[in-house]
């Protein structure tokens, strides 16, 4: 297309070219030989012409000629035209891209975030972008001239594709970031064609998928960051028995797919997670989750999942005894008439949490903006970086093991998993169930501690529980079974069964996710 309008421009000035020579040529010939006639040569014609068209009117060359005077007369209307192209193009640049383009080209040292589509979420996610880097340069691929309420903070709106403000930047700097946060942008806007190829790091929404596609493309889910920040921010108390998730669309599952890897507490208490919703999918993907878990029944020492075919309504007894109830419908206005649903006609003694970006007084709600649309959730910049460091600190002790990039999926996803149950490691060993973020003196007070609990037989031997039972419920997640040895292709581990049934080296193996708390205590020292 840009091919295309390029020849079609070239054609047209070429056109213009060959008109404007024949004019000439033409008032050449009928004016050189002419008594009294200024124009005797072609320069003589082509000043006549330049002092017609600019309007100037210098009269010491003039035709004699009535066709002279004729080609003068369309000399004069041809000025006009010119004198309106003129004017056009130095208004367009001015307002449109060309003055916007030479301001930005003026910070090609600063980082550039260029946004497909000016929305809530990329308004919040561009907020939090120049909270983390105040000299950032916010762009927005659309006209300044639309109808949408204008930013309080500086930005560019740019209606040009990402290719020309990569191209733009002439690679001073870090890479350009450019976001798609519209569902699936990547793959139906027009604006996303062919950014595979740029020099920039492509972040884009999607509902399937894994969190890298290749080269420069980077997914991220929605879902799934509300469902990290959730738990992190609302851990399991131990006084929760039975915690109701309502509405099993994609927020339903990753939220719950989060509570599985992240919500291993110590075998003093176990919690009942009981799901309204569609499961029949999720049943069918993870057969071999009842190696961790009990499913659709009580299994001491282990959480529970029970997946209930009836809706909420029925479920009387339940939804009154509940420690927490989540409603999480994907569609919010759904979820909204849930939760007045609950609050007006059944009596309940624990908290009702409601996944909404629409805030009111007295709700429990999370999943807002703020929440998922920020650097660290999207860019990934601290979220992943315990589970990089792990993984390098795993590279220092183990010998053929592979760097961060070169990992695959699931081994990503399994150093995330572990990086992730971080916080409820700490929360454990210093009794605070509270800790919703970490630091030096949080990881130094927890390995402190941990040296304490590796003097205690018993304790120690709850803590190498703790780690298996999470061990065992991500690799049984990722439908894993038992096996005699330890097969990938056949998704196969001796480490899969019952605690007590392993040997004492195998116990001890799990010793190392527990003593990364000191080795990270002390890179965050350095």
């Amino acid at each position: 297309m840009k091919n295309k309008n390029r020849r079609q421009y070239l054609i047209a000035v070429g056109l213009f070219v060959l008109f404007y020579v024949l004019m000439l040529s033409a008032l050449l010939i009928c004016e050189k030989d002419q008594p009294g006639s200024h124009i005797h040569t072609f320069a003589d014609a082509i000043w006549y012409s330049l002092v017609t068209i600019s309007t100037v009117g210098y009269g010491d060359v003039t035709p004699v000629t009535a066709a002279g005077h004729a080609i003068g007369i369309v000399f004069l209307l041809m000025s006009m035209g010119v004198l309106v192209a003129l004017f056009g193009s130095v208004v367009s640049v001015i307002t449109s891209e060309g003055l916007p383009l030479f301001r930005l080209g003026l910070r090609r040292h600063d980082n550039w975030y260029y946004f497909a589509e000016f929305t809530s979420e990329a308004d919040t996610l561009a907020r939090d972008v120049l909270n983390e880097d105040p000299d950032g340069v916010i762009i927005f691929g659309i006209n300044k001239e639309m109808e949408i309420e204008k930013p309080d903070y500086p930005c560019f709106f740019i209606n040009v594709s990402p290719s020309r403000i990569v191209a733009h930047k002439k690679g001073v700097g870090e890479r350009c970031k450019l976001f798609f946060l519209e569902e699936d942008d990547i793959g139906r806007n027009l604006k996303a064609m062919n950014v595979h190829e740029l020099d920039a790091d492509v972040y884009a929404r999607t509902m399937s998928g894994s969190e890298k596609m290749s080269g420069n493309i980077h997914f991220f889910h929605s879902d799934d960051c509300c469902a990290r920040s959730y738990w992190r921010e609302n851990p399991v108390h131990p006084m929760e028995d039975i915690i109701v998730i309502i509405g099993f669309g994609n927020y339903g599952t990753a939220l719950l797919e989060r509570a599985i890897l992240m919500n291993i507490n110590d075998s003093d208490f176990d919690v009942s997670y009981h799901v309204f919703g569609d499961s029949s999918r999720f049943r069918q993907i993870h057969v071999n989750l009842n190696a961790a878990m009990g499913i659709n029944r009580k299994d001491p020492g282990h959480d529970s999942i029970f997946f209930h075919d009836e809706e909420w309504e029925s479920a009387h007894d339940i939804i009154q005894d509940a420690d927490r109830i989540i409603v999480c419908d994907d569609d919010v206005e759904k979820g909204w008439d849930t939760y007045w649903q609950i609050q007006r006609f059944y009596k309940n003694k624990g908290r009702i949490h409601l996944r909404s970006n629409r805030v009111a007084p007295g709700v429990e709600y999370f999943g807002t903006n703020e929440q998922i649309y920020t650097v660290n959730q999207i860019v990934r910049t601290r979220l992943n970086d315990a589970a990089r460091l792990m993984n390098d600190l795993y590279r220092r002790s183990v010998k053929e093991s592979l760097d961060w990039e070169e990992l695959s999926d699931r081994l990503k996803q399994s150093k995330i998993a572990a990086a992730d149950h971080l916080i409820m490691k700490i929360r454990i060993l210093l009794n605070d169930r509270n800790i919703s973020s970490i630091d030096y003196s949080t990881f130094k007070a927890a390995y402190d501690s941990l040296c304490k609990a590796k003097k205690d037989p018993a304790r120690l031997d709850m803590l190498r529980r703790i780690e298996h039972a999470r061990w065992v419920r991500f690799y049984a997640y990722y439908n894993w079974k038992y096996g005699v040895t330890k097969d990938i292709r056949k998704r196969e581990n001796s480490m899969i069964c019952n605690y007590d049934d392993l040997s004492e080296d195998q116990k001890a193996y799990h010793d190392r996710a527990w003593d990364l708390i000191g080795e990270l205590a002390k890179t965050l020292s350095s």
